[in-house]
């Protein structure tokens, strides 16, 4: 629980920041996917308990974070804090490395330079990459996590005109009243996940078993027991150490710095197409990117596992409601703020059902794969040059990261920090996909 309100104020700060000093679009900034993967690395080349990479990659995101919890009740040994250090040092770095992709334009450049052909297979992959992790979530009860993509499908789409009369409020003009706001597609996310959670409580009173809980999801829910955690803390720099800077720290920092600005990258195109809002400058790229390694920066002296990126979970839930207001986002921001200085509260987060979180997550990244799929309008999809370049692309992004976790010492070049920084970026299916379609978008002649 300290270690995730840790992170919630690290990424109200950075919220904070980008709304109003980056992209200035109403993004909420979290620690992404793309850090958990080289975290993961780091940490498996450093712990013999984590020598898998196949485990890691199949594993709870979190359970990382709880079993190298440092705080005073947590029963861990010295090399687990050390390996924590050496992965805040990792995040670190990764704030220094995107403040200079910021700073110097690389990030404006590339996103000026990335067409329907960029961003359809990447926008795509970036909502596929989730399903493995979304199937988990869903599996420890799949009526709940069916309940609520039922709610969210029927209010976001089949009732998203509705009107209720009790929500109108008097206009500005003429003093009449009428309803400014399709009211259920508006609260079409939040609806569905309040109603759930009440149903999961009342089952829990009613001691009637209703999650299948594995051994491992046991412990970490043990492990995150909020008992003992502090009302209030308020998080400072080098309390549980100071980051450590090594060559391996270095090379992951900079994987995470990379896959985190591709991600960022297309959560900004993402959440602008989803508003219907002119595609950002890359003036204002630049700034977001800065701005999130600012975000890192902090949760890297904070001692934090994972830095600060646009969600896309966020952006998506934004597209389904609609209702995408800097305000609001600055409001969520504020009460990340407070939860990240009370580590009890903080905890209380991690007692929502895990299939809440899948169909969340199943409902929200279906947006960003429907909305790659609509950039393919505007590209010649019948060229069998743009065929192969999409086809290719996706297919390489699933496969490598899954031969990778099945055999991870075919990669070996000699050098430990080389071989961390490949694995670390070979691992993250949005790089892949990036990284391949815009070489050959931007190198295949037609």
């Amino acid at each position: 629980s300290e270690l995730l309100a840790r992170s919630l104020f690290a990424c109200g700060i950075s919220t904070v920041l980008q709304t109003s000093l980056g992209s200035r679009l109403p993004l909420v900034q979290i620690p992404s996917f793309e850090y958990l993967v080289p975290a993961m690395v780091l940490s498996s080349h450093l712990s013999p308990v984590y020598t898998r990479i196949t485990s890691l990659q199949n594993s709870l995101p979190g359970t990382a974070m709880a079993s190298t919890c440092p705080a005073p009740h947590c029963a861990i040994t010295g090399r687990r804090v050390a390996s924590l250090r050496e992965v805040s040092g990792a995040v670190l770095v990764s704030g220094l490395v995107q403040l200079v992709l910021g700073v110097s334009g690389m990030c404006g450049w590339a996103a000026r330079h990335c067409g329907p052909m960029v961003l359809a297979p990447s926008l795509s992959i970036i909502g596929l990459s989730a399903y493995k992790e979304a199937a988990f979530f869903c599996s420890t009860n799949w009526g709940i996590a069916l309940l609520l993509m039922l709610l969210a499908v029927t209010f976001s789409q089949h009732l998203g005109s509705c009107r209720l009369p009790f929500c109108a409020w008097p206009q500005a003009q003429g003093g009449s009243t009428e309803p400014s706001v399709p009211t259920l597609r508006t609260f079409s996310v939040l609806l569905p996940f309040a109603g759930v959670c009440i149903v999961c409580a009342i089952l829990s009173h009613l001691h009637i078993p209703w999650e299948s809980l594995d051994l491992a999801v046991a412990q970490l829910s043990w492990a995150n027991s909020t008992f003992h955690a502090p009302w209030l803390r308020i998080p400072y720099a080098g309390e549980w150490g100071w980051p450590l800077l090594t060559p391996r720290a270095l090379a992951v920092g900079i994987a995470m710095a990379i896959g985190c600005s591709m991600n960022s990258v297309g959560c900004y195109v993402l959440c602008g197409r989803l508003l219907q809002a002119p595609r950002l400058a890359p003036h204002a790229c630049n700034r977001g990117l800065c701005t999130e390694g600012l975000g890192s920066l902090l949760a890297g002296l904070l001692g934090t596992p994972g830095g600060t990126a646009a969600s896309i979970a966020n952006t998506c839930a934004t597209g389904l409601t609609q209702a995408g207001s800097r305000p609001s986002v600055q409001v969520s921001a504020l009460a990340c703020v407070v939860l990240g200085m009370s580590p009890r509260l903080a905890g209380l987060l991690t007692r929502i059902p895990l299939a809440v979180h899948g169909g969340v997550l199943c409902v929200t990244y279906a947006v960003a794969v429907g909305t790659g799929i609509s950039y393919f309008q505007y590209a010649d999809i019948d060229s069998g040059r743009n065929i192969f370049i999409v086809g290719f692309a996706m297919f390489m992004a699933l496969l490598v990261p899954r031969w990778l976790g099945a055999a991870p010492a075919h990669l070996a070049t000699g050098w430990v920090p080389l071989d961390l920084l490949f694995l670390s970026l070979l691992m993250v299916p949005v790089f892949l996909t990036g990284f391949l379609s815009f070489f050959l978008e931007n190198t295949v002649s037609g």
